[in-house]
């Protein structure tokens, strides 16, 4: 009874924290033109909802053997495969048309906007899940881990989807996105599923912080070149 009040009381709370950190500073970071609480809470809720595919996927591939416990390339198609480009696939579902249609995605930042809603929605499900079953521990790792690695591949997600919507070529710029969202999402996984060699492990946080690295890039291209930013002329033409 009191490893069950503990969890409710302290894992969930750690499971959700790291999620709507993220939320709030992507939130903030939209300098020019907020979106509308409504569709921002929408598309966390529908992450949310987007879970429950991609576990039935998962759960469907584990059952015909195909997992993290079967060799090194089963292990790879179940990193990359059944879990990094599953996982991707479905928050690039609701990004594309729930997010992308409205009038209100207005910018190239608010692929990254919306993107990131949806993907922390995903995030604090997942968190919550663990937290019920692994404990305190747990979101204390994920916070510093899955989190994060779930926020870098929404950005790399939404920063194509994004330039899609104000490109001619859209079906490229979602394939580089879903693309690099995966691979980043595959290899973070590979490394660490592997059992082959457990210093590969550290290998998964190399990706991780050149992600972040990379994705503060993505942010302040789109910031710089959004319609709204007062500066953008002056950007424009010093080449930036």
């Amino acid at each position: 009874m009191i490893d069950i009040i503990s969890k409710f009381l302290f894992a969930i709370p750690l499971a959700v924290a790291p999620c709507i950190a993220i939320v709030f500073f992507i939130y903030f970071r939209d300098k020019y033109e907020k979106e509308p609480y409504k569709l921002l809470r929408n598309s966390y809720l529908l992450g949310m909802l987007c879970i429950i595919p991609a576990i039935i996927i998962e759960e469907i591939f584990i059952w015909m053997g195909v997992d993290d416990n079967k060799g090194l390339l089963t292990t790879l198609i179940f990193a990359f495969l059944v879990v990094g480009l599953n996982e991707e696939v479905c928050k690039f579902t609701i990004l594309r048309t729930f997010a992308f249609p409205k009038k209100d995605f207005n910018e190239p930042f608010d692929g990254i906007v919306y993107s990131v809603m949806i993907s922390m929605g995903f995030a604090t499900v997942e968190n919550i899940i663990y937290s019920l079953s692994l404990g305190v521990e747990s979101s204390l790792l994920r916070m510093f881990t899955a989190v994060p690695l779930h926020a870098v591949c929404a950005i790399f997600m939404g920063f194509f989807v994004g330039k899609a919507k104000f490109s001619q070529n859209k079906m490229l710029n979602y394939f580089y996105g879903i693309t690099i969202a995966t691979l980043v999402h595959g290899l973070y996984d590979f490394f660490l599923f592997q059992k082959n060699n457990a210093a590969l492990a550290i290998l998964s946080f190399v990706v991780l912080g050149a992600s972040i690295a990379i994705t503060f890039l993505a942010i302040n291209h789109h910031q710089k070149k959004s319609p709204f930013n007062p500066h953008r002329a002056e950007n424009n033409s010093q080449g930036l």
